[in-house]
C-alpha cells in the first residue's frame, strides 16, 4: 500500500463511481478496479460494495477512508511545512467567531494579523457557537471560540479568558434604584421586560440556569438570536438585556446603552479557543492562534474586553522568551 492507493480510495469514495473517478484522477477503471482489488487483498477485508446507487463502502470501507484522508492531509501538510521553513509564514486561516467575539476582536486582530503575518489570509467567519462547534469538528474552521466545552472534549481547548455578564438599558430608562455601574442582583431584575436569544442560544441556557438555581423566573418578552438587533431594540426602550459586556461594547462607548454588573449571583463564562486534534495545525494558524492569544490578552488588559485572563494564558504572557 502507498499514498497513491489511498488517494485513488478517497477518490472513489468521493465520487461513489469508478468510472467518475477514473476520469477525475484520469486514471483507466481497469486500472482502478485492480488498485481496490489490491487493498482488499492486503487489508484481508471487503471495501465497497457495488449497488444500483453506485459504490457504497463498507464499514471497513469508512474506515480506512476516515484514516486515509488524515493520512493524506498530514503529507500535504508536512511537504508545505518542509517547503517553507526558513521562509515567511504563509496561506489561508479560518477562523469562527461568536458575534459576541467578533464585536470586540475581529478588527485589532484582522489588522495585527496583516501587520504582522502579511502573507497570511485571515479569513474571520461570524456565526453562533453551536455552529463554530460543528464546524471544528468538520474541519470547515481551523480554529475557533466556544463557551461551552462539554461536548467538545476531543478538541484541543486553549482556556482564554471568563467574562461576567451585565445587565443592560438605554440611559433614559435605568429601571433599577441603584444607579448604572452599581452591581446587581439577577432577582432585581424579575419583572422586567427583557431581550434575550432563544432558548437554544448558549448564553440563553445559562442565564436561565442561574435563574432556576436562584428560584426565579424571568420575563422575557422577545427572543432574538442576532445581537446586533438585541442591542438595537433595547436602546430604543424596547426592553432589557442581559450580555457579556463586550457584546454591547460598541452601544456603550457612543453612549447608547448603559449597564450594571451581576454580582448576586456572579453570572460568568469561560471563553476558549479551540481545534480539532484531526486536523494539524499549519504554521499560518499557529501563528494566528498565537497572535490571536496576545491581542485578547491586550485587549482584557487594556479594559477594552471586560473579564479576566485565565490564569494559563496569564503563565503564558510572563513566560521568559526561550
Amino acid at each position: 500500500m502507498d499514498i497513491r492507493h489511498l488517494r485513488y480510495f478517497i477518490a472513489i469514495s468521493e465520487e461513489k463511481s469508478l468510472s467518475a473517478a477514473s476520469h477525475r484522477l484520469g486514471v483507466a477503471q481497469p486500472s482502478l478496479s485492480q488498485h481496490v482489488i489490491k487493498l482488499e487483498e492486503e487489508l484481508g477485508v471487503s471495501l465497497m460494495q457495488r449497488s444500483t446507487r453506485g459504490i457504497v463502502l463498507t464499514e471497513d470501507g469508512l474506515r480506512l477512508v476516515h484514516h486515509a484522508r488524515q493520512i493524506c492531509q498530514s503529507l500535504e501538510l508536512c511537504l508545505s511545512e518542509m517547503r517553507d521553513v526558513g521562509g515567511a509564514v504563509r496561506g489561508p486561516v479560518v477562523l469562527g467567531l461568536p458575534p459576541s467575539v467578533s464585536m470586540v476582536l475581529s478588527v485589532p486582530l484582522a489588522e495585527t494579523v496583516r501587520v504582522e503575518l502579511p502573507q497570511v489570509r485571515l479569513q474571520a467567519t461570524e456565526a453562533m457557537s453551536g455552529f463554530i462547534r460543528g464546524w471544528i469538528a468538520d474541519r470547515t474552521v481551523d480554529i475557533g471560540f466556544l463557551y461551552d466545552i462539554d461536548t467538545a472534549d476531543r478538541f484541543n481547548v486553549i482556556h482564554l479568558l471568563d467574562e461576567s455578564l451585565c445587565f443592560f438599558a438605554p440611559p433614559d430608562d435605568w429601571p433599577l434604584s441603584t444607579s448604572p455601574g452599581t452591581p446587581v442582583a439577577l432577582a432585581d431584575l424579575v419583572g422586567l421586560e427583557l431581550i434575550l436569544p432563544s432558548p437554544s442560544h448558549g448564553l440563553r441556557k445559562t442565564i436561565e440556569r442561574h435563574a432556576r438555581d436562584i428560584g426565579i423566573i424571568l420575563n422575557v418578552v422577545i427572543e432574538m438570536d442576532a445581537m446586533t438587533q438585541i442591542k438595537e431594540l433595547v436602546a430604543r426602550g424596547s426592553g432589557y438585556t442581559i450580555l457579556a459586556p463586550a457584546a454591547a461594547h460598541d452601544f456603550v462607548a457612543r453612549g447608547e446603552l448603559v449597564k450594571s454588573p451581576i454580582a448576586i449571583p456572579d453570572i460568568h463564562r469561560p471563553v476558549y479557543l479551540c481545534s480539532n486534534p484531526d486536523k494539524p495545525l499549519t504554521r499560518a494558524t499557529r501563528a494566528v492562534e498565537r497572535l490571536t492569544v496576545e491581542v485578547t490578552a491586550d485587549l482584557v488588559t487594556r479594559g477594552i474586553w471586560e473579564g479576566r485572563l485565565s490564569d494559563g494564558i496569564t503563565e503564558r504572557l510572563h513566560r521568559p522568551a526561550s
